[in-house]
């Protein structure tokens, strides 16, 4: 028996992208060997079939790609949100014409001019009602970023981002929020819709958390994922929409509760009258307890705090 060990002849490892020889794609057969091969190369290149389908505009925007949308939708606000550590959210609705008072008195200012200039014009005379309803309802741009500031110094304070501000990141109350949460250092996300029409985020949002939506029911399921509470301010049929979606999927315990607080109460009491519904029978006398009012940002925040000691949860958790 050879008690030699055999010596072992191991090669160099390869290079992980050079070769010393070319492979034989790696060229485009010549013109050589047929005159027409550049040509039919060129046209096979520049066909779309030859882009990759990640390239692909054209394909993505196709009805069979919806799927591939609806997962990409999902997937990147998912991604970066956890990459920033949030974990909760408070909602915030409301309308996009309710606008800080200043610009709303402003407005007002304006209109009085206006109609002083064309006495008896109906049209500027609805218009400047209107404006005047608008500077009144202008104190809940105050309320709602001043809501958002106790909200971005809970938890840890305003570097803790675990609970944020989220809104739909347009105008109006939207902004108000978002703002809030700016004004002392906190993130603040928002997620926008593409529409037709070209819009733009309000400016107070968090540059890496301000995304853009293709799909309705994507933003709508971003919004629930991590909503530890909604806060509805006057609006219209947009906020009734994310209004009325969360107390039916409370309702109906297709999620868990969670509180859902309607700020200005003479407003809400005359948009919906939730005590005919119950008369009328279509929804029950428990269902009134799915949401409650509140006037002050101070009433908003004791109260929700209140509503999860209640529920023996904290309000801000890790999980």
């Amino acid at each position: 028996m050879n008690d030699k060990k055999k010596k072992l002849t191991v090669p160099e490892p390869a290079h992980p992208t050079h070769r010393r020889t070319r492979l034989p794609w790696e060229v485009p057969k010549p013109s050589s060997d047929d005159v027409s091969c550049e040509e039919r190369i060129s046209a096979i290149m520049e066909s779309p079939s030859y882009l990759p389908a990640i390239e692909d505009v054209s394909f993505l925007s196709s009805g069979d790609a919806r799927t591939v949308r609806l997962q990409l939708d999902y997937l990147k606000p998912e991604r970066l949100m956890r990459r920033h550590g949030i974990k909760h959210a408070i909602v915030v609705f409301g309308s996009t014409r309710i606008v800080e008072p200043k610009v709303a008195k402003k407005r007002v200012s304006e209109l009085e001019a206006a109609v002083g200039n064309c006495p008896g014009d109906a049209e500027l005379e609805q218009e400047l009602a209107i404006a005047r309803r608008i500077e009144a309802n202008s104190r809940f741009y105050d309320i709602a970023r001043e809501f958002a500031q106790l909200v971005a110094r809970a938890g840890s304070g305003v570097e803790d981002s675990r609970l944020v501000v989220m809104t739909g990141g347009g105008p109006g109350m939207m902004e108000a929020a978002n703002r809030g949460a700016s004004d002392v250092g906190a993130d603040t996300v928002g997620l926008n819709i593409s529409l037709p029409h070209e819009q733009f985020p309000n400016p107070y949002l968090t540059p890496d958390l301000c995304f853009q939506f293709h799909y309705f029911a994507m933003r709508k399921m971003h919004f629930m994922l991590r909503a530890r509470a909604l806060v509805a301010f006057p609006g219209g049929f947009g906020t009734f929409d994310e209004l009325f979606e969360t107390l039916t999927l409370v309702q109906t315990r297709k999620i868990k509760p969670l509180p859902v607080v309607l700020v200005g109460e003479e407003f809400w009491r005359r948009a919906f009258d939730v005590d005919f519904l119950v008369e009328e029978g279509v929804i029950d006398a428990e269902d009134r307890d799915l949401f409650w009012y509140a006037e002050t940002a101070e009433e908003i925040w004791d109260s929700l705090q209140l509503w999860y000691q209640r529920a023996g949860q904290p309000l801000i958790a890790d999980t």
